[in-house]
Formats: C-alpha cells, structure tokens, sequence
C-alpha cells in the first residue's frame, strides 16, 4: 500500500510564518501522533501568507494562490486543518479555504464524486476562550458538505482559562489528554485513509 501523505494547513490570523503560533504548536503535536503512524507529513502551510483570494471557485484570477494550494492538498490523502478560536468561532483563514472548497460541488468525475472524495479530514483547534466543540462543527459540517470524510475522533483542541494570558504554545508540556486524543485522531485518521486509498465510494 502506498505511503499515506498527510498536509497541515495552519489559519492563524499571523501572516508572518516567521511568528509563533499556537496552532502550529498543536499542529505538531498531530504532526508526531501520525508520524508515529508511518504517516508523511509534509511542511506546515501558513494559509495567511498566502494571496487566498475571495470567491468560490478554484481559480480567482491573477494572483491568486489557491490554485497552487488547492493542488497540494487534492496531493494528500489527509487534510489537517489548524486554526484558533477568535470570537467564538474558528478564524476567518480557516473559513476562506472551507470557502473556496465550494468550487469542488461542481468539480465531479463521471460518477458523481468531487475531488476530494476518498480523502480524509481532521481539526487541530487552539484558543483562550470557549468554543472548540462549535469550531469543529463548523469546519467538519463544511468540510464533509464538500466531498471530505470525517473519521471518529476527528479534532484536537485545547482551549485556556476564558480572557487567559497562557497561549497553548506557551505551556511547559503537552496535556496528557491532549496528546491521548492526537494519538487516537492519528489512529483512525491513518486507518480510514488506508481503507479509502484502497477502495473509493462508488458516487
């Protein structure tokens, strides 16, 4: 069976790939758990570093870099999609690539199925304020309306004491539960792209 190739995508609202970034730091902590699993896992892409132009279809015109991108993740058999918590719901980066994926509705081979069909998708979800369970509501709602399957355990988060100072980059040490969960997600993440690299839906 081929290698499974997984590509983090990171939405924080930082542009500069140089700044730290609390979903980087949760992305790598997924990175390890699917490495472990003989997972390859390419280089995290910081989505607001890139011209991700508004719109719903896969090409907006000049300078545009979805494209690009849209080619790089259509690469890989799983998806994970990384952003923080801002006002409750999950950054507007984040809400832009879910956005530009609506192109793939119209994008179907001769059975039916969208490009991203056999492909898998999970969530690494950060922030100091409540909301982690409607993030990944959102993102795994989007997401699965646009061809991607949802495994069992799908999202990682962590979320701070509400209006907190502490960031998920700055702590010490992994929480345990944090890193149980990443291990599961890599685990069935892994498990479900193997079956699906083997035998697509019908469509």
């Amino acid at each position: 069976m081929p290698a499974i190739k997984a590509l983090p995508l990171n939405c924080t609202l930082k542009s500069d790939p140089s700044e730290t970034s609390s979903t980087d730091a949760m992305i790598t902590v997924l990175a390890d758990a699917f490495r472990d699993r003989d997972v390859a896992v390419s280089e995290t892409i910081r989505v607001a570093a890139l011209n991700i132009r508004p719109g719903v279809t896969s090409d907006e015109g000049e300078g545009d870099d979805w494209p690009a991108l849209r080619k790089k993740i259509l690469a890989h058999d799983i998806l994970i999609l990384g952003g923080p918590i801002w006002m409750g719901q999950v950054s507007s980066i984040a809400k832009r690539v879910l956005e530009r994926m609506d192109a793939f509705l119209e994008e179907t081979d001769d059975h039916g199925r969208m490009p991203s069909y056999g492909k898998v998708a999970v969530a690494a979800i950060v922030g100091n304020e409540d909301g982690a369970h409607f993030c990944s509501a959102q993102i795994f709602q989007a997401l699965n309306d646009v061809g991607w399957t949802i495994p069992a355990v799908a999202a990682c988060y962590w979320v701070g004491e509400a209006m907190g100072s502490t960031d998920f980059k700055d702590l010490n040490a992994t929480p345990e539960m944090v890193a149980k969960t990443a291990k599961m997600v890599a685990s069935n993440a892994t498990h479900l792209a193997g079956l699906l690299s083997q035998q697509n839906y019908p469509g």
